[in-house]
């Protein structure tokens, strides 16, 4: 048939997604196009030191001093160079704060711009035509589908992320956190709270 794709390349991969990437990489590291080391070392980057575990110690240390949050939220990047989160992904940064009166919500409608060094690789959703689409067109819908409902009075704003800039949302401290330190504080913050579609945990 015409469109019979049995005899592609794609369909002699095994349909597991963990078995098809270790087969292409299999297949790469034997043709000489990839360094299994250096592979590694990537991944070794991405899973422990680039991550939503960065964007949280800036959250809970702008929780914890009001100097380091007002200057973060002046003028974030040489705030966040001077913490060693910059690079690639990771330019011209702008933190915008929730308060009671005001949440934030970031979306990328053209592609998937999104802040690497301090939240790591984006999620698939974050990624989807239906989020960069609705996020704008109803973004309390799209919160109420990640379980967020806000009060009435709460306006909803959406920071369309660019190459030229992103955002990064300073989620609001949860009551009864006074006594935590930074690193416990840092526990209650999720990378979708920086993302503006969930909301810190609230300490038993």
């Amino acid at each position: 048939m015409p469109h019979d794709h049995t005899d592609h390349p794609h369909a002699l991969l095994p349909p597991e997604p963990a078995l098809r990437v270790k087969a292409l990489e299999t297949i790469l590291t034997r043709k000489g196009l990839i360094d299994p080391a250096a592979l590694d070392e990537i991944i070794d980057t991405y899973q422990n030191k680039i991550g939503p575990q960065n964007g949280a110690s800036v959250v809970a240390r702008a929780w914890s001093d009001p100097a380091f949050k007002a200057a973060l939220l002046e003028n974030a990047d040489p705030v966040l160079a001077d913490l060693g989160f910059y690079g690639r992904q990771g330019e011209h940064m702008v933190v915008v704060e929730n308060t009671p009166n005001q949440h934030n919500m970031v979306v990328c409608t053209l592609c998937s711009c999104y802040p690497w060094p301090l939240l790591g690789i984006p999620p698939g959703w974050y990624k989807s035509d239906a989020y960069r689409a609705r996020a704008v067109r109803e973004p309390r819908k799209v919160l109420a589908d990640f379980g967020v409902t806000l009060p009435e009075g709460t306006a909803v704003r959406v920071w369309d992320s660019t190459a030229e800039v992103r955002y990064l949302v300073l989620p609001m401290r949860p009551e009864g956190t006074e006594a935590m330190t930074e690193e416990e504080l840092a526990a209650l913050v999720s990378r979708d709270s920086m993302i503006g579609t969930d909301l810190p945990k609230v300490p038993a």
